[in-house]
């Protein structure tokens, strides 16, 4: 049985067993290597995870584009900057669902949270999974996405869907090992979104 089938059987408790095994660890990651040279600034995404023809989907979006934004036009999880008013890391990640893509939290069962990844624009994220159901009349603000877009775990999962590349280039300061998927449906998964995604399939696949 290969892997995308594996995890296709996993109920959700068993996915919630995973997230909260003790594996996840609180030190972050980091894109880079070395110790930080100032303070992350704290941010949260959400991994919408559902059910669909008897395997899980994951939801991402693609985020609107405007000149002079790095990140515009990117696929990326629902997320962003942690807001002074928010409770926790997981109330940012639900507020910001709720204003990007029109997820009501009540409709969101939070399964877990991964390992926070600092980035090299020096964002802290915390990554929750929360369960949603399906399908699902969603509200995309167009000011910041642009579409809304949900691809299997199991295509995910297999390996022979990407590839990791050394970015910008081998002799830029800021050269790392970026995992880049081939195009599903037209969009590109890359960059700390497809780390996040790995890590969260490395995360299930762990017996």
């Amino acid at each position: 049985m290969d892997t995308g089938s594996r995890l296709d059987q996993l109920d959700r408790t068993a996915v919630s067993d995973r997230l909260g095994s003790g594996w996840i660890s609180a030190t972050p990651t980091r894109e880079l290597p070395g110790a930080p040279d100032r303070r992350p600034r704290p941010a949260a995404v959400l991994l919408p995870l559902f059910r669909h023809r008897e395997a899980w989907h994951l939801l991402f979006i693609r985020r609107t584009e405007y000149t002079g934004d790095d990140h515009s036009g990117q696929v990326a999880f629902p997320g962003g900057r942690r807001d002074p008013a928010d409770s926790d890391a997981a109330a940012t990640a639900l507020r910001e669902a709720q204003e990007e893509i029109g997820l009501d939290p009540k409709q969101v069962r939070l399964l877990g949270k991964l390992r926070p990844l600092q980035t090299t624009s020096n964002y802290l994220v915390t990554s929750f999974v929360g369960e949603i159901p399906w399908p699902l009349d969603l509200t995309p603000d167009p000011v910041e996405v642009a579409r809304v877009f949900h691809i299997p775990l199991a295509w995910l999962a297999d390996p022979t869907h990407r590839q990791v590349r050394t970015w910008p280039a081998p002799d830029h300061p800021e050269a790392r090992a970026v995992i880049f998927y081939d195009r599903f449906d037209r969009e590109l998964l890359w960059g700390v979104s497809a780390r996040i995604t790995l890590n969260f399939l490395a995360t299930l696949s762990r017996t």
